[in-house]
């Protein structure tokens, strides 16, 4: 890759990574639902008179936002509000992955590799680890509804690969964007119904400039920037290149939250994030990396 480009994928790495600050900047003032509403009504206006629709049916779109949208964001706001720290969030989201191993395997009948399934259970045991982990400020609740965003994270993925058996087109921008149309009704309709309508007032009535700067962030940085670009390098590049820069997006989570947040893991959360990222590693370069000594042991004989 030339070096603009890098540049570029790790100008994203930054952007994802301090974005899980800003979420925690934004629940403090604004309820997470009303959050979520206001972070795709954003992303999708004006974008979607710039950005082409993808030429995917709304049933598809809609099951794909409910997925993606209100299931991992709502889950992941509601977290972080709940008490998940910042960057141990960025970590455990990343479970994602590996959820979309399993239910790729229930759904779509696909069959793991041996590094797949190395990473699956390193992945799992740093999951375990972080689970039982005292210290911090982590709540058992946080940490549930980030396992489950990383879950529905995982469904949206797999919802994707259905798209495309179905010989749709995928074009990841406009998906974002013209996704973003759906989910805020249902986060308003479930901010009235679990945050009150007070609440909803009352956060919209004080609004502050820290609030607007979180939403704009998320919306237009996070979400548009990222994704534009990271659909830029896709198109420029092949996946296998791309890909690994995302391994370092919980790096930046973990160490924005400890500079921005002053957060501090224990040493139990320590130790499941080594093991968590390094099954994400190994899932991301474990492949590669076995062809490449097979070239290299062949070479040699």
């Amino acid at each position: 890759m030339p070096l603009t480009d890098i540049a570029q994928a790790l100008a994203i790495v930054l952007v994802w990574g301090v974005n899980f600050v800003v979420i925690k900047w934004g629940v403090a003032d604004v309820p997470p639902l009303l959050l979520g509403a206001l972070r795709f009504t954003l992303a999708a206006l004006p974008a979607v008179l710039f950005v082409r629709r993808p030429s995917v049916p709304w049933r598809w779109l809609a099951v794909y936002a409910l997925t993606v949208g209100v299931g991992q964001f709502g889950l992941l706001f509601s977290a972080i509000k709940l008490g998940m720290p910042a960057g141990l969030a960025s970590v455990v989201l990343q479970a994602q992955a590996f959820f979309t191993l399993l239910l790729a395997s229930l759904v779509l009948g696909e069959r793991w590799k041996a590094a797949q399934l190395v990473g699956l259970l390193c992945a799992l045991a740093g999951l375990a680890l972080i689970g039982i982990g005292k210290g911090g400020s982590m709540s058992a609740i946080g940490f549930a509804l980030t396992v489950a965003a990383a879950l529905s994270w995982a469904a949206s993925n797999v919802v994707v690969r259905l798209i495309g058996r179905a010989g749709y087109r995928v074009e990841p921008l406009g998906l974002v964007v013209w996704s973003s149309l759906v989910p805020p009704v249902p986060f308003l309709l479930l901010s009235y119904w679990l945050e009150g309508g007070e609440r909803i007032a009352d956060a919209l009535g004080h609004f502050s400039l820290s609030s607007l700067l979180a939403v704009a962030y998320l919306a237009f940085v996070a979400t548009l920037f990222g994704y534009g670009l990271w659909s830029r390098l896709l198109a420029r590049h092949a996946a296998n290149k791309v890909a690994p820069f995302s391994l370092l997006v919980p790096v930046v989570g973990l160490i924005a939250a400890s500079l921005l947040l002053g957060e501090r893991l224990s040493v139990w959360q320590a130790a499941g994030s080594l093991l968590l990222l390094g099954g994400l590693a190994v899932n991301v370069l474990g492949e590669r990396l076995r062809q490449f000594w097979r070239q290299k042991e062949a070479a040699r004989a």
